[in-house]
């Protein structure tokens, strides 16, 4: 290992180090199942927006997006960071402060399923084991994306063993989840978010200023054919441009409906201790996603500018450490390297916390509590949700040992199950009246239901069938709420009086 490669590796552990000992300070906070889940509700608006905001993009930002610009142009990437600033803006206006006052009023609700449980008056828990399993299904999935980029980082940049790697990430992120909880998490996410955000700024005018300036970069994008177009795609091994049609476009946008349905986002909605500084969150989370977003899409960019020939297939997601590898490698800039690469460690941490969190609160609180043992003390449900995380994190370890997996494709798919799963529930449940039981379970199993059919079976008849399979998904789902609603029975006078009453709070706030 040369000195370089050391200087960024001491850098990388220190800062996991960093990561560890916050859990262990932020661990003596808990004391109940609600301050592990929920921090108490005492989350303050920057470090709800900037965990939110951290917790969703995971590695995706600094690998997936980049290596997508890097390989295909502005297109994709383009309208995929387009379509998610969209749904960040409208997820804060129409979902944050309703969904944090309509927990409180739904039995001071302290996860997602609980509160479909609780808004429903299901007394049967069956809409909650549903939720509970499809987020175990999806989570699962979703955290093995973050542990296959920590794996690749250091694979790519030491040479070391990507399982090796990978394995020991992935119990960097328990030790600290178990200790810490939800607090400990939101903190973390706090500061890897304002990490994240200067990383990607500064590789941007690094890259920039080594490829001659955002002229020659322009310039360069622009003599590929269809580059630099959002209605052309450009393929990395022949040159050649096609088409990026209506179809593509819409598949791109439609991840910006996915954050209607993602349950770590939500959580930190329900998290913050006043929902009226939601609207000062609101504005700082917007603004971090919508410049980091570009800065990624950007580094694809100045970095096939600078390496057009190095990298190939699911290499490509690899552009920004390989920017960083080589653009910072004299004096002690190497660690300046390391401390950058702990861009893509903060990424990753700050999804799979949130998502083994989720997951095991799903076992704990809804299987354990809801359903086996429902006078479980806080201790037992504690208990049993951190001896889960270890197993959703064991079994997501084993769906990434495949080091050729893609990062972005593993992401799309669990982000469309939780968009379509979750998404129009969500939505009805706040803003229609008439919503009623089997409705919300008709939304719930047609939207999961159909994001796995479509993947597996309906997109591979190709053209209008090949679109993203969060959209029809989406919209099968709202399409089983309204009509299965509207065809059974009313909601009772109590879950009337209860949507009333979080109306009127939500207007006074």
């Amino acid at each position: 290992m040369s000195n370089q490669e050391v200087m960024m590796l001491v850098a990388m552990i220190g800062y996991l180090i960093l990561i560890v000992a916050i859990g262990i300070t932020f661990g003596k906070h808990n004391k109940t199942s609600e301050e592990f889940y929920i921090g108490g509700r005492g989350l303050g608006p920057w470090v709800t927006a900037m965990s939110a905001e951290a917790s969703d993009m995971s590695g995706w930002l600094l690998m997936g997006l980049p290596g997508l610009a890097y390989a295909t142009g502005l297109a994709d990437a383009g309208w995929t960071a387009i379509g998610l600033a969209l749904g960040t803006y409208l997820n804060w206006v129409f979902t944050a402060r309703p969904l944090r006052n309509y927990t409180q009023i739904a039995n001071n609700s302290i996860t997602i399923p609980d509160y479909f449980s609780n808004r429903f008056h299901d007394s049967k828990k069956i809409l909650m084991n549903i939720a509970a399993l499809f987020i175990l299904l999806f989570f699962v999935v979703y955290t093995a994306s973050g542990f296959v980029a920590c794996g690749k980082l250091f694979a790519s940049l030491f040479g070391f063993n990507y399982v090796a790697s990978m394995i020991v990430s992935a119990i960097i992120v328990v030790v600290y989840t178990v200790v810490g909880g939800f607090l400990a998490e939101s903190v973390v996410d706090f500061v890897q978010g304002t990490l994240m955000f200067v990383v990607l700024i500064s590789i941007v005018a690094i890259g920039a200023n080594a490829a001659g300036g955002f002229a020659q970069v322009l310039a360069d994008g622009g003599a590929r054919e269809g580059y630099l177009s959002l209605l052309q795609s450009n393929n990395l091994e022949t040159g050649a441009s096609s088409n990026f049609d209506l179809v593509k476009i819409l598949s791109s946008l439609a991840w910006g409906l996915g954050y209607f349905g993602m349950p770590h986002v939500l959580l930190r909605f329900m998290a913050i201790r006043d929902g009226r500084e939601l609207k000062k969150s609101r504005r700082i989370g917007t603004t971090w996603c919508v410049i980091s977003l570009a800065m990624a899409v950007l580094i694809g960019v100045v970095g096939r500018t600078l390496y057009p020939t190095m990298l190939t297939g699911n290499a490509t997601e690899s552009i920004f450490i390989e920017m960083c590898k080589r653009l910072l490698n004299s004096g002690l800039l190497p660690i300046v390297a390391g401390v950058m690469l702990c861009g893509i460690l903060a990424a990753q941490i700050s999804s799979s916390d949130s998502q083994l969190l989720l997951a095991s609160s799903a076992v704990a609180q809804n299987f354990f509590k809801g359903l086996l043992k429902p006078k479980a003390t806080e201790k037992e449900v504690m208990n049993v949700s951190r001896i889960t995380l270890i197993l959703i994190a064991v079994v997501a370890a084993l769906f990434a040992m495949n080091p050729n997996s893609s990062v972005f494709q593993i992401v799309s798919f669990a982000w469309a199950g939780f968009g379509a799963t979750f998404g129009p529930l969500i939505i009805f449940s706040l803003y229609w009246r008439r919503i009623n039981l089997p409705g919300a379970i008709a939304g719930m199993v047609g939207g999961g239901v159909t994001v796995v059919i479509w993947k597996v079976l309906i997109s591979k008849l190709g053209g209008i069938f090949s679109v993203y399979e969060l959209l029809p998904a989406f919209i099968v789902s709202c399409l089983c709420i309204y009509v299965v609603s509207k065809a059974t029975d009313e909601p009772s006078k109590e879950i009337y009086a209860e949507f009333d009453a979080y109306k009127k709070m939500t207007k006074e706030q």
